[in-house]
Order: C-alpha cells, then sequence, then structure tokens
C-alpha cells in the first residue's frame, strides 16, 4: 500500500467473526466513506477461528476509499476473564475478589499478549497483566 495517502486510522474493537454494518460500526465507516459490508465481511473471515473474543483491529482509511486492517490479540483483561470463566471483573475492588490467578497463568498470558505491548520483556509483560488482574479484583496466588 505504499504511495497511498492516508485519510484516517481507525481503532475499533470487535467480536471475532461477529461483525456486522449495525450500530457502531456501520456510522464509523461511514463517515469516512468506507465500503461498510467489504471490511464486516474481510473481517469477519479473518478472525472466524477467535469466535468468542473482542479482537481490536486497527483501521487504515486511505484517500481512494481504500483500507487496510490489522488485528492484534485480545485485551488482557478479555484473557483474564476467559480463564477464570468472568462475566466481568470486580465491581468493588479492592473489597470483593473477582477470581484468582495462579503464577502460571499471568506468565501465559503475558507470553501470549507479549508482541502487541510496548515491551519486549517478559517481567515487564508479567507486571502488566498483574496490575490489570488487580484492577478487575482479581488476586495473584503467591
Amino acid at each position: 500500500m505504499a504511495g497511498k495517502k492516508i485519510k484516517v486510522q481507525i481503532k475499533l474493537s470487535l467480536k471475532a467473526g461477529e461483525a456486522t454494518p449495525a450500530p457502531p460500526l456501520g456510522p464509523t465507516l461511514a463517515q469516512h466513506q468506507v465500503p461498510i459490508m467489504d471490511f464486516v465481511k474481510e473481517y469477519n473471515e479473518r478472525t472466524a477461528e477467535q469466535k468468542g473474543n473482542i479482537i481490536p483491529v486497527v483501521l487504515t482509511v486511505y484517500e481512494d476509499r481504500t483500507f487496510s486492517f490489522i488485528t492484534k490479540l485480545p485485551p488482557v483483561s478479555a484473557m483474564i476473564k476467559k480463564i477464570l470463566g468472568l462475566e466481568k471483573g470486580s465491581g468493588a475492588t479492592p473489597k470483593e475478589t473477582a477470581g484468582t490467578l495462579s503464577k502460571a497463568q499471568v506468565q501465559e498470558i503475558a507470553q501470549s499478549k507479549l508482541p502487541d505491548l510496548n515491551t519486549t520483556d517478559l517481567e515487564a509483560a508479567v507486571k502488566t497483566v498483574e496490575g490489570t488482574a488487580r484492577s478487575m479484583g482479581v488476586k495473584i496466588q503467591e
């Protein structure tokens, strides 16, 4: 896509394999004149094997109304909720505990999320995951 002039970059979080042109996606794409159904079809094809996850996507729209996009890994909070089988985190952190993660689970999340984080250091990634867990009311086993 070298040489094309970028009009805008849009960051979205959509259900994998289940994107629809309904709001909020449709109006967001329409205001930038992106062919909505083309994006929905391509996104759903690319994320079909990850159904059930929320997948962040960075959509680049060019001046000629074409687009390209990259998908990222699910957010750390979504990975924690999936491992623990939670609907949501604790609403009263730190009074209520939503669950407990083992050190191995924290390590596993950090390892898989490392390509999307702004670090290449696994220890820093572990600290990021632990911080997210704490803010959700999830304890880390010592």
